[in-house]
């Protein structure tokens, strides 16, 4: 095992020392994440990241290469160390099924613990959901875009090693088919592709010698690249090397609403009537969408997608919302600095519907119980993720993503049609505080 525990800001640790000075590190918390408002001209968000996060809170364990390097720093206190050694999270955790869709002030996360418990989890909580949400939220776009058209992520080389890994499953929970990336594939069950670059095809002295050395490894039903020299060329020799069956070609470079018209019209004069065309080229859901007439049939991205389309961070907070005294109970705490207030107190969030159509985000404050809201109000969106320190199997490895997948798709299709739409607006819903 690895341990996740110094992933995470110092401030957290520190203010887990002041607080067991002080005696207050096991008064009975709520901290909760979510995001204020969407990113510039977003419409609506998509959760990601949440079984990663319970797998890293599974590993969040300070053992004695983590101990002995904060003694070594003086981060903490002695008194500290020996708090940080026996941590287990023993709380309680629950929040939006990872694929669900998220509004301005949605609490996606809320954790019950003691306030130290609570805390530490912060800048964890933090980095897996703002970046894995983020590029499943620009993921939802293109697939919206690409108007079921197939699309494969391709952006490993674009962003970190395990960032990579990362944005696959997000991607994939988001609606795309599959990953270049192979780590995606062995840990989360994300279907993989790939075949080959144009260092292939230089590493002969023809491009038709490479064709056919790709087509005898692969087969005819393979995707041969066909712009690393001259494209009309190279459509030519693909047909010659693998025959009318070849599977498909893929295009990288130059004015694609030109070049796939024209390289269709080329293979269906050659015969090769069924052989489909991918596109890559620095893809995003404008270019997508700008596409939609031209006879593309799957699309690569890369870039874009694992940087989140321009929005590479959620801008998702954690914030306590409430805390127990032993006199008065649960007291309601929040900010009210211009710009940064929060809303305070224990929620319920109910997915308000009118017909089948999610017409606004009715945040209930105060915890209300689900069953006291009618049956007409919603759909509840809060499930279990931990309980009393207890992992919910249903949301890790691969099952978990493939249920992420299913559930975002419906979810999806709740939305009101505007919703979809590219053009700058306002969240396809309101968030309501009842």
């Amino acid at each position: 095992m690895t341990s996740t525990a110094l992933r995470t800001d110092r401030y957290e640790l520190t203010m887990i020392d002041a607080a067991l000075r002080a005696g207050t590190h096991d008064t009975p918390s709520v901290f909760e994440l979510f995001a204020r408002r969407l990113p510039d001209g977003r419409r609506y968000g998509v959760v990601a990241g949440t079984g990663r996060l319970l797998d890293a809170i599974a590993e969040f364990r300070f053992g004695p290469e983590e101990l002995a390097w904060l003694r070594r720093e003086h981060v903490v206190s002695p008194e500290a160390l020996d708090w940080l050694e026996a941590y287990r999270f023993t709380g309680t955790i629950r929040g939006y099924r990872e694929g669900e869709l998220y509004f301005p002030g949605s609490p996606l996360l809320v954790v019950e613990a003691g306030f130290a418990e609570g805390v530490v989890l912060e800048t964890l909580a933090l980095s897996v959901l703002n970046y894995d949400s983020a590029v499943a939220s620009a993921a939802a776009r293109m697939v919206a875009a690409a108007v079921g058209r197939p699309l494969a992520e391709m952006g490993s080389r674009r962003t970190g090693e395990h960032s990579a890994v990362a944005a696959a499953r997000a991607a994939y929970i988001a609606g795309f088919g599959a990953s270049s990336n192979l780590e995606a594939g062995r840990r989360w069950g994300v279907p993989t592709m790939g075949t080959a670059a144009h260092a292939f095809t230089l590493l002969f002295d023809s491009e038709e010698r490479a064709f056919e050395a790709q087509v005898a490894s692969l087969g005819a039903g393979t995707t041969l690249l066909v712009d690393t020299y001259d494209i009309r060329r190279g459509v030519a020799n693909a047909v010659r090397a693998a025959g009318t069956g070849l599977g498909a070609v893929r295009i990288d470079s130059g004015d694609l609403g030109v070049v796939v018209r024209e390289v269709r019209a080329q293979l269906d004069e050659l015969g090769a009537t069924g052989t489909r065309i991918t596109v890559t080229n620095d893809l995003d859901e404008h270019a997508i969408a700008a596409l939609a007439s031209a006879p593309v049939d799957s699309y690569g991205v890369g870039t874009s997608l694992v940087t989140g389309s321009g929005a590479p961070a959620a801008g998702m907070v954690y914030k306590l919302v409430a805390r127990k005294d032993a006199a008065t109970g649960w007291v309601s705490v929040g900010k009210s600095s211009e710009g940064k207030a929060t809303v305070g107190g224990r929620k319920q969030p109910i997915r308000a519907l009118r017909g089948g159509v999610a017409v606004a985000e009715d945040i209930h404050v105060e915890d209300p119980p689900v069953e006291a809201l009618g049956p007409d109000a919603g759909r509840a969106l809060h499930v279990p993720l931990v309980t009393a320190g207890t992992l919910d199997e249903r949301w890790l490895g691969s099952a978990g993503v493939a249920a992420a997948r299913e559930h975002h798709a419906a979810a999806i299709a709740e939305l009101p049609a505007d919703a979809l739409r590219l053009s700058r607006g306002e969240p396809a819903i309101p968030t309501r505080y009842l």
